[in-house]
């Protein structure tokens, strides 16, 4: 079990799926992530890709954020995603039931102020990175947030987007990459 942290929907319990399939995001990192980007996201979008149990996204809610998208194919980590959102009943959640591939080959449905990114850590993130500066999906100023395994390293960020920081916390890494 894991909770959400802070907002109108603090300390409501979310279940996570079963087996190794999906890895979710600690409570540690998500207060770190949502710390770094000031607490409060009234009035911005925020888009969870790989969105798992749909922790990150739901916080993002919960805190504020007048759009979230969040996007899953894995249909156990799907079912899970569903039952959390619609435990925690907050208007502006949207799920998508799809790859992020085919999710990002679509206009985008508004322009994202803070993209999170959680893929299996074997997943290049390369593609996905090119696709959210090049297709108009993220705002100017707009910040992407990638957690790979601190042994990754660094994503390789496209032109569009450059590194600004990291938080490391274990085994997992934040790193920050913003628009200019």
């Amino acid at each position: 079990m894991s909770r959400i942290i802070g907002g109108v929907a603090g300390g409501r319990r979310l279940s996570m799926p079963k087996g190794r399939a999906t890895r979710p995001t600690s409570d540690r990192v998500r207060e770190g992530l949502f710390s770094s980007l000031g607490g409060d996201l009234s009035g911005r979008a925020f888009l969870d890709l790989y969105a798992g149990s749909g922790a990150v996204g739901l916080e993002a809610a919960s805190r504020g954020a007048t759009a979230v998208f969040l996007v899953e194919r894995d249909p156990g980590a799907l079912a899970v995603l569903r039952a959390n959102a619609a435990a925690v009943a907050l208007p502006t959640v949207v799920v998508r039931a799809e790859s992020v591939s085919r999710f990002l080959a679509e206009p985008a449905p508004t322009v994202f102020d803070v993209v999170f990114l959680d893929p299996p850590y074997a997943d290049p993130v390369t593609e996905v990175l090119s696709r959210l500066t090049d297709a108009g999906w993220l705002a100017p100023e707009g910040v992407v947030v990638v957690e790979r395994a601190s042994r990754d390293g660094e994503p390789v960020w496209p032109g569009g987007l450059v590194g600004d920081r990291s938080r490391r916390y274990g085994d997992s890494t934040l790193w920050y990459g913003r628009r200019p």
